[in-house]
């Protein structure tokens, strides 16, 4: 196949503003394709794309640069490559029509005439990487996502101004064939790749095989998505970051090379074994290494970034720094091997997450084997646990300030906007920044929380953070297309409240059952660090916008996303009427509290269901529709269900065991039919206790609803796919309803 080799733009050296800039001009930039830029208009503002002008400009010593003016009735709109286009039509849309550009991206209504662009922009980045995606995304959010929802996602991004996206789809497909030339049986091939809810964690080296055997057709299917998906970011100017070769190799490779020398992990999290490395300095490392690089090159053309990381969250075999360092050479030149432009793009993630194992000797080991121009270190954590200062700025390397939220794809009402500015301003002000190249967002999953990313991504094009509740106060008059004074004081609300905290609250009710121990760690966070009724109070004064702003539907979102929190949040307190209740052994008290559990689970079932974005069935049914057979359709909505509720396999009296529930969900379907059934077996336990006047044991309990939960993710039932209900009524009655419970006025 044709090899769409590009070359890449000097990586920068220091970055902070425009002022202090590396001086070079990036004479080997490709020109700006117009044509996709204008197509990007026609499908973000659609029936307007006429009105708008577009042209090329040079950059800023080699940042890119935007313009936008009024003349001659036409918006123009000028960049210096097709993302800085797009991000001008961005400024425009929110800063002159007012109207905020959100995930997810949907076309842009605006009515003619056009306002007027008061005088001409010119607007230059800080940054020279702007990167997106963390390896977690592709699953929690975009694991069943088709071209059209991919387009979308290359839209915004393009219209935030990101240019160094992650791109990892279609990586199985590279393996498939890097591993039949060295001459792997399709059957060891199968055994290896893991199912498409789990591929992250196969890239990472993290598992093998679980929720595979991957069929054939989805790997086609995928190689031919990634090459729409790279076709598109690079038409608009982006540098898509591919995948290199990290050292993992199938636990099989000692049938077809019997000689080769390799290692096995630390196990990794709660009771997965560890994966298989090949030794730094076996031959055959090299060979798979630079064979990676081709086939991928083959198959996807190359802009010679490459992002591997030999050690996520599992530890090394050796601590020994000579071990470690030559694991790095050995990563780099199999890179350069086959492209001698090669940057190693590496997530330094490891030094916060395994600091204990990863001290000066063993960072600077492996870091320091790689030279300083050849690396690009993503420091994942940046807004909460900055890596940055603990490592002296990575020790010269070039590096991303990033911002990690959304673990698991949760769906929570979070975010700590005060820290995430503090924490930017603070590295864009130190003298000790070192090489700082970029800013960048690593969420495990794109989330509830639109005002998180889009706040982030806004700092693209400004070179000093703005105050929080200024910023703040702008967007929620452009997410709502007008001022409200009602609205403005629950987001002021929410400002101190939900976004201020890092916790992803969510209910207690999605926990498998049981009685609740302060002193236990929840994946749902049951308990926020505010008030039980912050939030109630919050959505009382934002429902008292809905005449005004009843229309819009990123308000109508808002209402049920808050409600739905809020009202969660009742969710402790009525498990804890029900423990009291057993105690006393009152079983009239215990009959009214178990009901008033199985009513809250009923309501948020019928409150998420107003809304598609929290449908069940909305993400089993794209799963299953990449399945042509029945057995195809099977296994991908196995991986659907399993990955959001046990996440592996195993059944065992632990609690968390598997990842169990890190990435669950508040939807409609989840509610009703996972949680509630388990409350309901649950309450039939309790019964019987106090029938057989015996204590409670949840052991058994416990391990009995694992294997009812292992049963569900293997099974068809069907949910349905569109909403019901009008969002505003539903939130108003429910609020009603527990307004004395949530201790409102």
């Amino acid at each position: 196949m044709k090899s769409n080799m590009r070359l890449l733009p000097t990586l920068a050296i220091a970055l902070m503003n425009p002022a202090i800039a590396p001086a070079q001009q990036s004479s080997s930039r490709p020109a700006v394709d117009l044509n996709a830029a204008a197509a990007l208009v026609a499908r973000v503002v659609p029936g307007h794309a006429q009105r708008f002008t577009l042209a090329a400009i040079p950059d800023s010593a080699g940042l890119d640069v935007f313009e936008v003016e009024s003349r001659n009735d036409r918006i123009v709109l000028r960049g210096s490559s097709g993302v800085a286009i797009a991000s001008a039509l961005n400024w425009y849309l929110e800063h002159v029509a007012g109207v905020e550009v959100t995930i997810p991206l949907r076309p842009i209504y605006l009515v003619a005439p056009l306002p007027v662009v008061a005088a001409k922009v010119h607007v230059v980045t800080p940054f020279r990487v702007r990167y997106f995606f963390n390896y977690c995304t592709f699953s929690y959010s975009m694991a069943w996502w088709d071209w059209a929802e991919w387009q979308r996602m290359i839209d915004w991004m393009a219209l935030k101004g990101i240019n160094t996206p992650l791109a990892a789809t279609g990586q199985e497909g590279t393996w498939r064939l890097v591993l039949r030339d060295l001459g792997f049986s399709d059957k060891l091939i199968a055994d290896f790749l893991v199912g498409p809810a789990y591929l992250p964690w196969g890239w990472m080296g993290n598992i093998d095989g679980l929720g595979g055997p991957l069929p054939a057709r989805w790997i086609d299917d995928h190689v031919q998505l990634e090459r729409q998906i790279l076709a598109r970011e690079r038409s608009l100017g982006m540098t898509p970051v591919l995948q290199g070769f990290t050292g993992h190799v199938p636990a099989s490779i000692k049938q077809v090379f019997p000689d080769a020398k390799i290692h096995q992990t630390g196990d990794w999290s709660a009771g997965f074994s560890g994966t298989w490395f090949l030794d730094p300095l076996d031959p055959l490392f090299q060979r798979i290494g630079k064979r990676f690089i081709e086939r991928q090159t083959e198959l996807f053309g190359t802009d010679h970034y490459y992002a591997a990381d030999s050690f996520n969250e599992i530890d090394p075999p050796s601590d020994d720094p000579v071990f470690l360092a030559g694991m790095g050479r050995a990563v780099y030149q199999s890179m350069r091997s086959a492209d001698t432009a090669s940057v190693w793009v590496l997530q330094g993630w490891f030094l916060y997450y395994q600091a204990k194992f990863w001290k000066e000797p063993q960072a600077r080991a492996l870091l320091g084997a790689v030279p300083d121009d050849r690396m690009l270190v993503l420091d994942l954590w940046g807004d909460r646990h900055p890596v940055w200062r603990q490592r002296e700025a990575f020790y010269g390397k070039p590096w991303i300030w990033n911002v990690l939220y959304n673990f698991g794809g949760k769906t929570s009402l979070n975010g700590d906007l005060p820290k995430i500015a503090a924490n930017l301003a603070d590295v864009l002000s130190s003298p000790a920044r070192g090489m700082l190249s970029g800013l960048g967002m690593m969420m495990e999953g794109l989330g509830a929380n639109p005002i998180v990313p889009g706040f982030v991504m806004d700092m693209n094009w400004r070179s000093q953070v703005p105050t929080v509740a200024g910023w703040t106060e702008e967007y929620v008059t452009r997410r709502y297309r007008t001022a409200n004074a009602s609205a403005w004081a629950a987001w002021q609300m929410l400002l101190a409240t939900a976004y201020r905290s890092t916790a992803q609250t969510g209910t207690f009710l999605a926990e498998r059952p049981g009685f609740y121990d302060p002193k236990a760690t929840y994946r749902t966070e049951p308990n926020a660090p505010y008030p039980v009724n912050a939030l109630a109070a919050a959505l009382d004064t934002l429902l008292a916008a809905a005449p005004a702003l009843g229309g819009n539907d990123a308000y109508r979102y808002d209402v049920v996303n808050l409600a739905r929190q809020a009202i969660g949040q009742l969710g402790v307190p009525a498990v804890n009427a029900v423990e009291e209740a057993f105690k006393r052994k009152d079983r009239r008290a215990l009959i009214v509290a178990e009901a008033k559990v199985v009513g809250l689970l009923r309501d948020l079932d019928k409150l998420a269901g107003t809304r598609e974005e929290f449908l069940l069935g909305r993400w089993l049914e794209d799963a299953k529709r990449w399945g042509k057979t029945p057995a195809e359709r099977d296994l991908y909505e196995w991986n659907a269900r399993n990955i959001i509720t046990l996440w592996g396999t195993k059944c065992t009296e632990g609690e968390n065991d598997d990842l169990n529930l890190y990435a669950y969900k508040e939807w409609q379907g989840m509610f009703t039919r996972y949680y509630l059934p388990r409350w309901h077996a649950f309450f039939t336990r309790l019964n019987q206790s106090l029938d057989a006047g015996t204590e409670f044991d949840r052991r058994p309990f416990a391990a009995e609803m694992c294997q009812w939960e292992q049963g569900w993710s293997h099974g068809h039932d069907v949910f349905r796919t569109t909403p019901r209900g009008d969002e505003l009524a539903v939130a108003r009655r429910l609020l009603e309803k527990y307004r004395a419970d949530l201790a409102l006025p």
